[in-house]
């Protein structure tokens, strides 16, 4: 007797699961793909597939479709098919699917925009905060360590006393799928660390604590860089991922070590990281707009 194909949505579970406990994607991250799968499985359902092996490629593109007269962007798009696409691959590594159906299908073009930098002189003027409050320490030593080494906001929020080196200048980090870096941390975040290191610090201690001692959120730190933005006069708009930007930008510009960057910034593909070569032609370009004989306007 044949076993009735599994429910669409119990290899989507098994998949969510496997995300969760083996690859130790954030729960952040494993809502976006039960999410952008949770779609796919209706839209499946509703094209009469009763496993995934029997849903086509132009099933797929059906999808996308829909969801771009839905009002939905091409960035959004191609989070949705590379959801689909790691979905598949999974399926095909646990022998459910012979062929992935999204095989040929394609998102939009995607235009891809320029991440927003801090000139050197923003930066500075950021992180050397001149105002007066209990927080203050806490709070430069947090922008120095994001604009010295270029974390993301999860990994500066994580790190603990005993993941610093101060002796040696290097930090020891937890970012994406669970992968551990060390990176090294410049001398002024080191004196704001040592400032604000307490004189009998617990070595499981968070570095930046919150409320009652524990680890200061994500959304909570957006909020305190965004009010010290503002009150260091500056217009632009300030975030974490701005500084990791502006860390990758200015280093890269100074040195031209595009490896040494994606191992700062811990990018698993050399491509992620090549974004910030562009911003260094920009670079060029206004140098040689402003200071080439021939480039001046008469």
């Amino acid at each position: 007797m044949n076993t009735p194909p599994a429910p669409l949505e119990t290899a989507v579970a098994r998949f969510l699961d496997y995300l969760r406990i083996e690859r130790r994607y954030a729960p952040r991250t494993v809502d976006n793909y039960a999410r952008e799968l949770a779609l796919l499985t209706r839209h499946a359902g509703a094209q009469g597939a009763r496993c995934w092996g029997e849903l086509q490629p132009a099933q797929l593109q059906m999808l996308l479709a829909a969801e771009h007269r839905r009002g939905r962007g091409a960035g959004s798009l191609h989070h949705l098919l590379a959801a689909c696409r790691s979905f598949f691959r999974w399926l095909l590594r646990e022998g459910e699917l012979q062929a992935s159906p999204a095989a040929g299908v394609r998102a939009p073009k995607l235009r891809r925009r320029l991440p927003h930098v801090l000139d050197v002189d923003q930066a500075q003027r950021l992180v050397e905060l001149d105002a007066d409050d209990v927080l203050v320490p806490r709070d430069r030593a947090a922008l120095e360590l994001l604009y010295s080494s270029g974390l993301r906001v999860s990994e500066l929020c994580g790190v603990r006393w005993c993941d610093l080196d101060l002796d040696e200048g290097l930090v020891r980090v937890t970012g994406k799928g669970g992968k551990t870096r060390v990176v090294p941390v410049g001398r002024p975040a080191l004196q704001a660390l040592r400032a604000l290191q307490p004189a009998a610090a617990a070595p499981g201690a968070p570095v930046f604590p919150g409320r009652r001692g524990a680890p200061l959120t994500p959304a909570a730190l957006r909020l305190r860089l965004r009010r010290r933005a503002r009150e260091q006069g500056i217009a632009q708009r300030v975030h974490p991922h701005l500084l990791r930007h502006t860390c990758a930008s200015h280093l890269l510009e100074s040195s031209g070590e595009l490896r040494a960057v994606q191992e700062l910034l811990g990018h698993a593909d050399i491509a992620t990281t090549e974004i910030y070569t562009h911003l260094d032609f920009q670079h060029l370009a206004h140098v040689y707009d402003r200071a080439h004989p021939r480039a001046r306007r008469r």
